[in-house]
């Protein structure tokens, strides 16, 4: 089996998983209602920076609406990058073989969680390689985790290059059938030095933004509490290159 058959393969893999309903889990003590969770990853090795400061002032805002939620920092230690060794399609759904670093960590609470919120400073016009590694590791691996659950990247730069960023990271989103949550701008803030970030007003009053309306839309979600959407069984394939 070449490369490209392999990949048609995992996708349809992942396409016919069992959906993950976006309301799941957590059960208020008092009411019985469902209590919708975020997790929120922290894609920079610094673990007080400028990018965890736009995550908790995320976290704050989800809080007044009433939305649980869990900043994880995936740290500075090495995030191994998916080899395409096929291991994870074969050991009955129990994710990428590799279980030595953060992907296993964060594949483990995004089983629970409803949402996914995802910071990462700017390299070079990029994410930061670590959270991409951990990123396409854990939707390759364990897609049906994410599926239909509401998403949103963030990214921190000092000049330039956000958008290039931001862009990489939803098109992972996108292909995961996981609804992308807006704000009043692209969800982007700038500085350069620790604690920067707060001077800049309009990008942490995007960040609240940003949390607002992934409460409103899990709400939404939980309230109405419909199955995902029926969507066609099988992608039709087609190749650029025949």
């Amino acid at each position: 089996m070449d490369r490209r058959d392999f990949i048609k393969k995992a996708a349809l893999a992942t396409a016919g998983a069992a959906v993950v309903s976006p309301a799941s889990a957590m059960i208020d003590n008092v009411s019985g209602a469902k209590t919708p969770k975020v997790l929120l990853v922290n894609g920079s090795p610094r673990t007080d920076g400028n990018t965890f400061i736009c995550l908790k002032e995320i976290e704050t805002q989800l809080q007044k609406h009433g939305i649980d939620s869990e900043i994880v920092q995936i740290g500075r230690k090495p995030v191994r990058m998916c080899i395409n060794c096929g291991g994870c399609h074969q050991n009955g759904g129990k994710g990428c073989v590799f279980d030595d670093d953060m992907c296993a960590v964060i594949t483990e609470k995004m089983a629970t969680a409803d949402a996914l919120i995802v910071g990462t400073p700017v390299y070079y016009g990029q994410p930061n390689g670590g959270i991409l590694s951990l990123m396409q590791r854990l939707f390759y691996s364990s897609g049906r985790l994410v599926q239909n659950k509401p998403a949103a990247a963030l990214a921190v730069c000092r000049r330039g290059g956000a958008t290039a960023t931001l862009q990489t990271m939803n098109m992972m989103f996108e292909m995961m059938n996981m609804p992308v949550v807006t704000s009043q701008y692209w969800n982007i803030a700038y500085g350069a030095g620790k604690g920067e970030v707060k001077l800049d007003t309009e990008g942490m009053q995007t960040m609240r933004t940003l949390a607002t309306n992934m409460a409103f839309l899990l709400h939404k979600i939980h309230i109405d509490e419909k199955t995902a959407p029926q969507r066609e069984e099988r992608p039709t394939y087609m190749n650029f290159i025949r």
